[in-house]
């Protein structure tokens, strides 16, 4: 189309609409970015996973393609010495701090940790930062689904479905650094806050942290 511009990933020519973030046009062009926080929608994507790192040339730093606009000519890598560093450095500090009991996970084999480990040859069970992982109460008080805190990557998914899509507002985040988490109104079980149990939350879910019950009884736990 003759609107569209023209951009390099990985060597491959690509052609773009313009004012797609870098992100998507790369996923929509099959070349893989590991991301966990991206939404397409959103104006001002936030970058919080620090997964989506790329060089551009003529760029002094690294920067997150999810925040990053496509240019005319772009020249893009999606992998180099210093990205796998940062990327390998983000993944770690999410799984130091994320229940790893996969066999357990309604999630197993249909997570996003899991593709990211295999697609950049990272290892789930990391040793280089201490494990930080918090004992949190299972949340089962809706009638088709649970909420288990001890795998939620905070990514805000879950929070964009239910705020935008669902326009309910049920859960939000609360706190700062590792105490960060997501929560309903006081800290209310879902069944007992404004939560309508659309379940769009789960489907937003990239891990196993919302999850249908007949899943958790599939998983075997």
């Amino acid at each position: 189309m003759s609107d569209q511009i023209t951009i390099t990933i990985d060597g491959r020519q690509i052609n773009v609409m313009p004012g797609l973030k870098l992100l998507w046009a790369a996923l929509d062009n099959g070349i893989y970015i590991p991301h966990l926080c991206a939404i397409r929608e959103e104006i001002r994507p936030n970058a919080s996973c620090r997964l989506c790192f790329v060089e551009i040339e003529g760029s002094k730093h690294p920067v997150t393609s999810c925040t990053k606009t496509v240019e005319e000519n772009m020249v893009v890598k999606t992998r180099s010495p210093r990205i796998d560093r940062l990327v390998k450095t983000a993944f770690e500090l999410i799984i130091s701090d994320h229940n790893l009991k996969c066999n357990e996970c309604p999630a197993n084999k249909n997570c996003v940790l899991q593709t990211i480990a295999k697609e950049r040859g990272l290892r789930l069970k990391q040793k280089r930062f201490k494990s930080i992982v918090r004992e949190f109460e299972l949340d089962d008080s809706p009638e088709v689904f649970a909420f288990d805190r001890s795998r939620c990557v905070l990514c805000g998914q879950c929070i964009w479905a239910d705020r935008v899509e669902a326009k309910v507002g049920a859960i939000g985040f609360t706190n700062r650094g590792i105490k960060r988490m997501v929560t309903t109104f006081k800290d209310l079980p879902l069944a007992d806050s404004i939560c309508t149990q659309c379940t769009l939350c789960v489907d937003a879910c990239p891990v196993g942290a919302l999850y249908y019950k007949k899943d958790r009884k599939e998983a075997g736990s």
